[in-house]
């Protein structure tokens, strides 16, 4: 699994510590501050903003769509 990461991303932020909480282990991809230095995340993405998560075949380009994702699919021990 693959974040493409800005720490001054306040929506990273917030994937990153999902992330964290279910325990996953992920490749995190710090890119540009500048969109235009963000050529790997556009070809993978279509985009040039982030968050954006690579898993397998799956991409997520918004934390809108992450987050329901990580929890629908790893955030089964979480429950009560």
């Amino acid at each position: 699994m693959k974040l493409y990461n800005l720490d001054s991303c306040g929506y990273c932020k917030i994937v990153r510590e999902k992330l964290d909480a279910l325990g996953l282990t992920y490749e995190k991809i710090d890119v540009p501050i500048w969109h235009g230095g963000r050529k790997e995340v556009f070809e993978v993405s279509g985009q040039y903003t982030v968050p954006v998560l690579v898993d397998g075949d799956l991409v997520f380009d918004d934390e809108e769509k992450i987050l329901p994702y990580l929890e629908e699919t790893y955030g089964q021990g979480e429950k009560d």
